[in-house]
C-alpha cells in the first residue's frame, strides 16, 4: 500500500497525533507547523485544517487540505501542487511572555476553555520551545480551571507553589538540573516590645496555646505580603492589644529551621513606643493582655530557663539602658527597584 509523502523542505517540522488506520470516511487530524520569519508571518496568514482518509481504492491514502477561504485540494500518493497547509504559528500555541533568563511565562488569561483542548495546545508549545531553546516553562492555573493540573502533570509538569486562588507549577526543557529558583524557603515573624514611661510592658496571653497558660509574653504575629517587617510589628500590637505604637527600631531577630511545614522561619523583635495606653483585647486569639513591670516580666521562668528569650530580653534591657543601637529603617533608591532597608542607629 502506497502512503502519502510530504515534502519536507524548506524548514517543514510536523506533530502527529497517533493513530491506527480507520474505516472509510473516518479522519484523523494532524497538525503541521512551519519556521516562519516574522516578515513571513505578516505576509501569510493562511489556516489549513487536514484530514486523512481511507479511499475506496485500498491501496491509496488521500490528504485533503481546507484553507481559510473555503478551498480544497487533493493530494493522492504524494502528489500535489503547492504547499496548501502554510499556518500560523501562533494557531498552536499558548500565549506566553519571554521571561529575562531565557523561559517563557503562561498568560492564564488565555488559556484554552477545555482540558482536552489545552492538553493539545500544550504539546504543541512545549514542541516549539524546545525547538527555540527554552529553558523553563511558568504556568499559572487559576482555581476554576484545576482540571488543567492533571494534564500538565502527565506532560512533566511540577508543583511550584499555590496560593488561595491559583497553582504554579513549571517544567525545566534542557537536560540537567532544573535551575528554576526554588518556592519561598521561609516564614517571617515579627514582635513588638512595647514599654511605657512607667517601666511596664505590654504583655499577652495566647487562647490557644494551653501549654503556656501562666504565661506572659510579647505580642506576636507573622507579616503579611508586600509588609514590611516594622509596619507588621506595629499592625500585630494594634491587632491583639488595640495600643497604637510607633516602630523605633529592630533590637534582635533569631533563625531556625523545620518549623510550620517544614519551613525555615526569621523571627524579628521590634522596639515600639506606644502612643496610647488603653487595652482592647482580640477575643478571637488572645486570652488576656495587660501591662507589666518589667523586672517581673523577665522574672518568668519561661524566659529565665530559655537561653533564647533570655538573650533577646538581656538585649531589649541593653538598648533601654544605651548600651546597644539596634537598626532603623531607611527608604534608600537602588539600581533595580525602591526599597526599604535597614541601617545600624549611631
Amino acid at each position: 500500500m502506497q502512503k502519502a509523502m510530504l515534502d519536507m523542505s524548506s524548514e517543514m517540522e510536523f506533530l502527529r497525533k497517533t493513530c491506527s488506520m480507520l474505516p472509510i470516511c473516518n479522519l484523523a487530524s494532524i497538525r503541521f507547523f512551519r519556521r516562519m520569519s516574522s516578515r513571513q508571518r505578516r505576509d501569510v496568514s493562511v489556516k489549513s485544517s487536514y484530514l486523512i482518509a481511507k479511499t475506496p481504492n485500498e491501496n491509496t491514502i488521500a490528504l485533503t487540505s481546507k484553507n481559510i477561504w473555503g478551498k480544497e485540494k487533493l493530494v493522492i500518493n504524494g502528489s500535489y501542487d503547492a504547499y496548501p497547509w502554510i499556518s500560523s504559528r501562533e494557531s498552536y500555541m499558548l500565549d506566553a511572555d519571554e521571561d529575562e533568563y531565557g523561559g517563557v511565562i503562561i498568560r492564564p488569561e488565555c488559556l484554552p476553555q477545555t482540558a482536552d483542548a489545552f492538553a493539545t495546545i500544550l504539546q504543541s508549545s512545549l514542541f516549539h520551545w524546545k525547538l527555540q531553546g527554552k529553558k523553563g516553562v511558568w504556568l499559572r492555573l487559576p482555581l476554576d480551571q484545576a482540571e488543567f493540573v492533571p494534564v500538565a502533570v502527565k506532560e512533566g509538569f511540577k508543583y511550584h507553589h499555590a496560593e488561595q486562588t491559583y497553582l504554579m507549577l513549571t517544567y525545566w526543557i534542557p537536560e540537567g538540573p532544573c535551575m528554576l529558583p526554588a518556592n519561598a524557603s521561609h516564614q517571617v515573624g515579627v514582635g513588638g516590645f512595647v514599654l511605657n514611661h512607667r517601666n511596664e510592658v505590654l504583655v499577652v496571653q495566647e487562647k490557644h496555646h494551653y501549654s503556656f497558660e501562666d504565661v506572659w509574653k510579647l505580642p506576636t504575629g507573622f507579616i503579611l505580603e508586600n509588609e514590611e517587617i516594622f509596619n507588621g510589628a506595629v499592625r500585630e500590637v494594634k491587632e491583639e492589644t488595640g495600643i497604637d505604637t510607633e516602630f523605633l527600631e529592630v533590637i534582635a531577630f533569631r533563625h531556625v529551621h523545620h518549623v510550620a511545614f517544614e519551613k525555615s522561619d526569621l523571627f524579628f523583635i521590634c522596639m515600639l513606643k506606644p502612643l496610647s495606653t488603653q487595652i482592647v483585647v482580640d477575643e478571637l486569639e488572645i486570652q488576656a493582655a495587660k501591662w507589666m513591670p518589667l523586672a517581673e516580666f523577665v522574672r518568668q521562668p519561661c524566659i529565665q530557663e530559655d537561653n533564647m528569650f533570655k538573650k533577646i530580653i538581656d538585649i531589649c534591657i541593653a538598648r533601654l539602658g544605651k548600651c546597644y543601637c539596634g537598626l532603623t529603617a531607611h527608604q534608600i533608591m537602588t539600581r533595580w527597584h525602591f526599597q526599604q532597608n535597614f541601617r545600624q542607629l549611631t
